[in-house]
């Protein structure tokens, strides 16, 4: 038995040790098209100079381990696009060196990438005039789509906060992804991120109002349906997505990046189903494996008995503030034993309290999810000595 700390300071009891979710038997999804955002881990003996405001120190063996460990489970990496981290600890010569040894690895093991393309390189360094800022905004942009490209990734376009900040409307965001869409040299995802995920990208797509914006993005792939392979909605809205799911052009894809709701939206309706792109793939990696498995079979009640329980942790991972939700993610990769610590770029391990993660053990623990039970179980008994908790 274990004590952990709930919500109210109050110690309960747990007793741990669940057994661990069959891995998936064959290759990748076929019923679906499933990436996991992948956390980046942090280099501990140098992870300080980023929590400063120096570069971030990267893990480059750990960190490609883990992308190695959800490519064998047939899963997808989408790099780069750690939203928790890009731009709070992961500056852009970070993100640019992992695209490029994430896409190298990838072609060694044979496993799908897609690789977050954005502006962070331009920080708070932007032209006051509008037209000047816009175009800006337009070569960063370019920059880091050449860069992804050249690695041989597909470019996912991400939600950008310099562009958010820059453009007085509707007709500034076609002005800036319009010509983007024209030169990538294969189709492009793109990325519509809520606030929730990062406050700076409140009224994206020029008004707040969520009906308007969603005009303005159809109308944006409306003029290039060609070279749009998809679009990834992070909302956390499953009525909206499928709202917008069923207005897309034929070919163009709905990833679904809703992390409460993922299961019904990938099981899909009777007028389609949503793929995948989402940051509690990471950690529920071997369980998202085994459910999909299940779909591919034609077995879409199994898929739901493997995959509804997890919306539990997902939704306790994600909770308000929502931007933080990498620390859990990160807190469950090291009890699993893919990393040997709990340190973050940017000093994000101390973003969450003790009694969140000890709750984001519990229920990961229930779902059998640590491949070793007593290892997570000694580490989780660290981390509660280190916080005075003990016995």
């Amino acid at each position: 038995m274990i004590r952990l700390p709930d919500a109210s300071g109050a110690l309960r009891t747990h007793r741990p040790g669940n057994g661990r979710t069959p891995p998936r038997t064959s290759g990748p999804a076929a019923s679906r098209t499933v990436y996991a955002a992948a956390h980046v881990v942090a280099d501990p003996l140098a992870a300080a100079a980023s929590g400063a405001g120096g570069p971030a120190a990267v893990d480059w063996d750990a960190t490609l381990a883990f992308r190695r460990h959800l490519w064998s489970l047939g899963l997808g990496v989408a790099e780069a696009m750690d939203t928790a981290q890009r731009g709070m600890g992961l500056d852009w010569p970070a993100a640019a060196e992992l695209v490029r040894r994430s896409c190298a690895e990838a072609r060694g093991e044979g496993g799908r990438i897609v690789c977050g393309v954005g502006t962070d390189q331009l920080g708070d360094d932007l032209p006051e005039e509008p037209t000047a800022a816009l175009k800006a905004v337009r070569e960063a942009y370019e920059e880091q789509l050449a860069l992804v490209e050249e690695a041989g990734g597909q470019a996912v376009l991400m939600a950008s906060r310099a562009l958010a900040a820059r453009a007085r409307g509707p007709e500034d965001y076609l002005a800036v992804l319009e010509p983007l869409l024209a030169q990538a040299a294969e189709p492009v995802v793109l990325h519509w991120l809520g606030p929730m995920f990062d406050p700076a990208l409140e009224g994206y797509w020029g008004s707040g109002d969520l009906d308007r914006a969603t005009e303005t993005f159809l109308s944006l792939i409306a003029s290039r349906p060609q070279a749009v392979a998809g679009v990834k909605v992070s909302l956390l809205d499953a009525g909206r997505e499928v709202a917008l799911r069923r207005r897309l052009p034929t070919g163009v894809r709905c990833f679904t990046g809703d992390d409460f709701h993922y299961p019904e939206l990938i099981e899909g309706d009777g007028t389609g189903a949503s793929d995948a792109l989402l940051g509690v793939f990471d950690p529920l990696a071997p369980t998202a494996a085994a459910a999909l498995e299940r779909l591919d079979a034609g077995d879409s009640r199994g898929f739901r008995e493997i995959l509804d329980p997890t919306v539990e942790l997902a939704r306790h991972l994600f909770g308000p503030p929502t931007r933080y939700y990498k620390t859990g993610v990160v807190f469950l990769a090291w009890l699993g034993g893919h990393q040997e610590h709990f340190t973050m770029l940017g000093g994000l391990q101390s973003a969450r309290t003790l009694p969140h993660l000890a709750r984001a053990y519990e229920l990961a623990d229930g779902l059998g999810l640590f491949p070793d039970p007593q290892a997570a179980e000694d580490r989780m008994r660290t981390l509660l000595a280190l916080h005075g908790i003990r016995g």
